[in-house]
């Protein structure tokens, strides 16, 4: 078995460590045909790459991972890559259900499941459950999640709460909003980190990406080491967070 030598983090003000992190892992089918092999081989090298980063960012002490798996426009993928794709979710969380006691964080969904088959949607409510124990770390997969389709869902729960007699429309505030989001009850992300080069949200948490830091890098996600994840944080450190004030 190889080890990972261990990425330095002496430099690192641990006291100043973001909350909440939040990545958007592009760049998978450009690495598989970069290396003239199949776009379901990316996928699978992100999926590996996706468990090194989760581990990094708990070991560190972050409280919120939030991963961009699968947006609402990803179905107009190939049908065999997406079938592809629910094979690999499949596989990793049966693989979270064995290694739970393990690993010890709560992993949650973000996004609208209906479309998954009840097979997997059952496997999904199962991690969900079973890892709830676990409060310190907590990683949010979004899968089919798209940030207007949120917003949109969460609007029309409030008009029906209004219908309802529940909610007064007048008395809304944005942290009443915030409510009837998916990320409800988790904080905002601090930092946004996009590798692949692109530098655009792509309709990932538009409305809690307010005033996040966005990092970008050219590294496609399975090139991307906890080394890279490190250099994120220490850019996110060197950052002057205002908030729109002085």
């Amino acid at each position: 078995m190889l080890f990972r030598k261990p990425a330095p983090t002496s430099d690192l003000d641990l006291d100043h460590l973001p909350r909440h992190v939040a990545i958007i892992m592009d760049g998978n089918g450009r690495w598989a045909k970069r290396r003239h092999v199949p776009r379901g081989a990316g996928h699978a090298a992100g999926a590996e790459t996706l468990r090194r980063i989760a581990t990094c960012a708990r070991d560190l002490g972050i409280p919120y991972l939030t991963l961009y798996a699968f947006s609402t426009e990803n179905w107009k993928r190939p049908e065999e890559e997406v079938a592809g794709i629910m094979d690999l979710l499949e596989r990793y969380l049966r693989e979270t259900l064995r290694d739970m006691e393990k690993n010890r964080f709560h992993m949650a969904f973000l996004g609208d499941l209906t479309p998954l088959s009840p097979e997997l949607r059952a496997l999904c409510a199962q991690v969900e459950e079973t890892s709830r124990v676990y409060t310190s770390y907590q990683m949010n997969i979004c899968f089919n999640y798209g940030g207007r389709d949120e917003i949109v869902r969460a609007a029309r729960s409030f008009a029906a709460d209004c219908l309802a007699g529940k909610r007064d429309p007048a008395s809304l505030t944005e942290a009443d909003f915030s409510g009837y989001l998916y990320t409800a009850g988790i904080p905002d992300p601090d930092l946004i980190i996009r590798p692949s080069g692109e530098q655009r949200l792509s309709n990932f948490l538009l409305w809690q990406a307010a005033y996040a830091e966005f990092y970008t890098t050219d590294i496609y996600w399975p090139d991307f080491k906890e080394q890279d994840f490190l250099d994120a944080i220490r850019a996110f450190q060197r950052r002057s967070r205002r908030f729109g004030g002085t």
